[in-house]
C-alpha cells in the first residue's frame, strides 16, 4: 500500500541530492561524454570475436539495452502499474489511526490488516525487482565512479559465481562499497538513502522465501546470531513503509536522471550535426585510450536504447 503523502514528502528530500549527484558528474567527469555512456549503457562484449555471420570484423565495444536493458524495462512496467493502481490519497498517520485495536472495528482491521500483508508481499517482489537489476546497479555504479571523477569503466562486469576472474563484485558489494558509499562525504543524504532502502538479510529473506508475516510484523527466518550482515529478526509494518516508499522514490529519480541526461545529450547532439566525442578505455587487444566519433540520431533515446550498437 503506498501512500501519495509520504512518497511526496521523500521524492522533494531526495531530487534535491539526484540534482547534487548530475551536477557533480558534470564537473568532476574527465570526458564530456562519459555520462553519456552511462546512459546509453556503453559495455564490452568479448563474445564478438566467436561471431562468424558477420561479413566485417565487429568492435567488441559496444552500447544498447543488451539483454539487461529490455529486462529493465519490463521490470519498469510493472513497477509503473503497481504505483499507479495502488497509491492512496490517505495519509500514513490517518491509516494508523484507523487500525489501532477495538472490540467493535476487530472485522474491519483484521481485513485492513490482511489487505496490507498481501500488498506488502506484491512490494517485496517489486523490492527485488529493483535490488537485483543488473542494469540499476551497473549505472549506478557508473554514476558514482563519475561523481569522483573516475572514467567510464567499460569492462564493468558483476559477479555472479565464485570461480570469475576480474569481475567487479557481487551485488552486494558493490551496492554496498562501490555505491553507497562513495556517496557517504560528497552526498551523505543520497548515501542515507541507499542505508535506509538497501538490506542484504532482507533482500536474501525475499529471495528464498524465509519470511513470515504475523500480526502487523514481517518475521525475518534468516537471522544469524553471528553473522554481522544478518542481525534483523523483524520488520514491523511501519518499517517495511518507510524503507519500500523511499526504495521507489529512489527508483524513481534514477529514471528522472537518465531522462534529464537523455535530453542534454540530445540537445548537444543537435549543435553538432548528431555526433558526439567519445572515449574507449581498451583492453582489447590492448591497454590504450581511443577517442572515436559516435554518430547519433538529434534525440537520444530514438534508435538508441533499442538494440545494441557498435562504435
Amino acid at each position: 500500500m503506498l501512500f501519495e503523502e509520504l512518497l511526496n514528502k521523500k521524492y522533494g528530500e531526495l531530487i534535491i541530492e539526484f540534482d547534487k549527484l548530475h551536477e557533480l558528474i558534470v564537473k568532476n567527469q574527465t570526458h564530456d561524454s562519459d555520462l553519456l555512456l552511462a546512459h546509453l549503457n556503453a559495455f564490452y562484449n568479448p563474445d564478438v570475436h566467436n561471431w562468424d555471420n558477420t561479413e566485417q570484423k565487429m568492435s567488441p565495444y559496444m552500447f544498447g539495452l543488451n539483454h539487461e536493458g529490455h529486462s529493465e524495462n519490463t521490470h519498469h512496467s510493472f513497477i509503473g502499474q503497481y504505483i499507479k493502481h495502488n497509491t492512496s490519497s490517505e495519509t500514513l498517520e490517518n491509516h494508523l489511526k484507523n487500525i489501532v485495536y477495538s472490540e467493535e472495528k476487530r472485522k474491519e482491521i483484521d481485513q485492513i490488516n490482511f489487505d496490507e500483508a498481501i500488498s506488502i508481499q506484491t512490494e517485496m517482489l517489486i523490492y527485488l525487482k529493483i535490488w537485483e537489476s543488473d542494469t540499476f546497479i551497473k549505472k549506478f555504479f557508473q554514476l558514482a565512479n563519475l561523481s569522483l571523477g573516475f572514467s567510464y569503466d567499460w569492462h564493468y562486469k558483476l559477479q555472479t559465481t565464485s570461480r570469475e576472474k576480474g569481475a567487479t563484485g557481487t551485488r552486494d558489494v558493490i551496492i554496498r562499497t562501490k555505491i553507497r558509499d562513495r556517496f557517504k562525504q560528497s552526498i551523505p543524504r543520497l548515501y542515507d538513502a541507499f542505508k535506509n532502502t538497501y538490506n542484504f538479510q532482507i533482500r536474501n529473506s525475499i529471495a528464498h522465501s524465509q519470511y513470515s508475516i504475523l500480526g502487523r510484523s514481517i518475521l525475518l527466518n534468516n537471522y544469524v546470531k553471528n553473522d554481522p550482515y544478518s542481525q534483523l529478526r523483524k520488520q514491523s509494518f511501519e518499517e517495511w513503509t518507510e524503507r519500500f516508499h523511499e526504495t521507489l522514490v529512489l527508483y524513481t529519480l534514477y529514471h528522472k536522471l537518465l531522462d534529464v541526461i537523455n535530453d542534454n545529450y540530445g540537445i548537444v547532439a543537435s549543435q553538432m550535426e548528431n555526433s558526439l566525442p567519445i572515449r574507449i578505455s581498451r583492453k582489447d587487444p590492448k591497454e590504450e585510450i581511443e577517442y572515436r566519433i559516435m554518430n547519433i540520431p538529434t534525440k537520444v533515446h530514438h534508435g538508441f536504447r533499442t538494440k545494441v550498437h557498435q562504435i
